[in-house]
Order: structure tokens, then C-alpha cells, then sequence
């Protein structure tokens, strides 16, 4: 916990940055949902971090970890926000605008990164834990297979209740068509019949019901795939218990715990 800083009248929230810390400065706002944004901060001095791991975000002594979608060649941090209208801090962000700023902890933390022992890298997240793996799919293009003399190949399975809420399906898929032999993408949707659905042609339901369909048909093997799993801890829950007792390699990074 940060301690508070600022002289804010009683029973008023202090949103001041923490001094101790950088400014990250919201530079652009992407509102794809009533509850989904996409936000891009400027640091105020350098900020490392490896693909897949997360950051620290504060408003006053409020402070939540968010997984970066950016890579860590582009200039901005990338942050894919839910709202949680219980939330201290995601209500608080959703009155920012531009040019308001948080604080940022210097330090990016997290083992939710690529394991380049392996080639195949099967990845597994629902709406906002989607953010770890375009990280690092962004930095792996960027870098060019080629230079990096590595032949790794990423399956994206990527499930939503909604088709708005997969904000970055349009990115990933002119990917994969721009990369087919490094990026598979398979949107899905779990609730198909409802109305806001109308328009879905895709792949149905849940992304860990799924799981083991799609290793079969990509047709990959245990000793040479990771499996990644983000997002919501049902999914993550549900997909551990399937695929760890038959031996696949598995990482997961959950928003939250139930």
C-alpha cells in the first residue's frame, strides 16, 4: 500500500499521483464497450518491461496490477481496462481524460512470459487477459523470426460473452493473414443465441470447452507446447484441471482470485 500524500479535505479521495513514483499520462482513450477501454499512458522516464508482464497503476494510495498489451519496443503503455463498478480504482479511471495522469511503479513484474524452449505456444484468455499474449506476439514479429533464427508459432484462443468485447480481433487477424505460418487465431463466442450476437458466424463457446478440440486439430504435442491461460479464473480453474493431469506444459495468470 502507498501512503497518501496529498492534503485533500476530509472524506474526499486523493487521485494525486504519488510523488515517489512516474507519471504515466493518458495520451489516448479507445472506449469499445460500456465496460472495456483501451488506454495509452506516456511515462515520464523509461519504463522496461518483458513481453507479458505486468504493471502497477495508481490514482492517490489506490494501486491494481494490469498485464500491458504493448510491446516493449512501442512508445506507449498499452492497457486493456474492464470496469468494475465495485472497484476502488477502474470507476476512478473511467472519469480520466486526456492528458490526466497516474502514477506508474517503476518496476514491471511477472513470469507470464514467452518460454522460448518451446515452439508452439497455445494461448488461452478471455476479453481483457487477452493482453499478455499480444504482447508478446507484437515483440516476437517485431524482432522478425527470421533475424531471431526461431521458428515459434502462437494459436490465440481468444472468447468473449459478446463480439465487442473481442477488441482486438481485427489486429490479430490481419496477423495471422499477414503471418499464417506464426499467428492462428480462434475467436469464440459463448452465448450465441443472444440478440447483440446476431451478426456471429464464428466458433461457439467457451474457450477452455474448446481447448482440447483445437490441440487436436493444430495438432500439437506435449513436448514441444505451452500452454498459456489469462483472464477469468473459472476459465483458468477449469482448463488446469483438464489439461495438467494429461501432461501439457502450463502457465497462468489470473485478474483475480475467487
Amino acid at each position: 500500500m502507498v501512503e497518501e500524500t496529498s492534503t485533500a479535505s476530509a472524506g474526499v479521495p486523493d487521485l494525486t499521483p504519488n510523488p515517489k513514483f512516474p507519471t504515466a499520462t493518458l495520451v489516448e482513450r479507445r472506449d469499445t464497450t460500456e465496460d472495456l477501454m483501451v488506454i495509452k499512458l506516456e511515462v515520464s522516464e523509461q519504463f522496461n518491461f518483458k513481453p507479458g508482464q505486468y504493471c502497477t497503476l495508481g490514482l492517490g494510495k489506490i494501486e491494481r496490477a494490469y498485464s500491458i498489451v504493448s510491446a516493449p519496443y512501442e512508445q506507449n503503455l498499452e492497457i486493456f481496462v474492464e470496469l468494475v463498478l465495485e472497484g476502488e480504482l477502474t470507476p476512478k479511471m473511467w472519469d480520466l481524460k486526456l492528458g490526466d495522469k497516474m502514477s506508474v511503479r517503476p518496476r514491471a513484474k511477472g513470469i507470464f512470459t514467452m518460454d522460448r524452449k518451446m515452439h508452439h505456444h497455445f494461448m488461452l484468455s478471455t476479453v481483457t487477459g487477452l493482453a499478455p499474449s499480444m504482447s508478446m506476439v507484437r515483440q516476437y514479429l517485431h524482432d522478425g523470426p527470421e533475424e531471431a533464427g526461431e521458428n515459434h508459432v502462437f494459436y490465440i484462443m481468444y472468447g468473449a460473452s459478446y463480439i465487442d468485447e473481442l477488441t482486438y480481433d481485427v489486429e490479430i487477424q490481419q496477423l495471422a493473414d499477414n503471418h499464417p505460418d506464426v499467428v492462428r487465431f480462434v475467436p469464440t463466442i459463448s452465448r450465441p443465441t443472444e440478440d447483440r450476437n446476431f451478426e456471429w458466424k464464428g466458433v461457439t463457446g467457451r474457450v477452455n470447452n474448446i481447448a482440447e478440440e483445437y490441440l487436436v486439430k493444430f495438432d500439437l504435442h506435449k513436448d514441444d507446447t505451452k500452454i498459456y491461460a489469462c483472464g477469468h479464473p473459472g476459465m483458468i480453474e477449469d482448463v488446469k484441471e483438464k489439461l495438467l493431469p494429461q501432461g501439457w506444459n502450463f502457465i497462468e495468470e489470473r485478474f483475480w482470485k475467487p
